[in-house]
């Protein structure tokens, strides 16, 4: 099992769906279920910092009030 602070997003994100496959199954005992709750959050944390990471990257263009377009932050709406 690679450290989660080299998984790429898919690759936590992937991991996290199996995880909680596993709890959801009913399998595992309350010491298995502890370990892999805590590498569950751990994978969640990763995978929402990736996240957030990216979208400070993103960009959008926007007009400028002048006729024209300038780069802006993103912003749902």
């Amino acid at each position: 099992m690679q450290p989660i602070e080299d998984s790429s997003f898919e690759q936590a994100l992937a991991e996290l769906e199996a995880t909680v496959e596993k709890m959801e199954s009913g399998e595992l005992n309350l010491d298995e279920t502890v370990a892999v709750y805590e590498r569950g959050r751990a994978l969640a944390a990763h995978c929402q910092k990736l996240l957030d990471d990216v979208s400070l990257r993103v960009e959008q263009l926007a007009p400028d009030g002048e006729g024209g377009h300038a780069v802006a932050p993103f912003e749902p709406q």
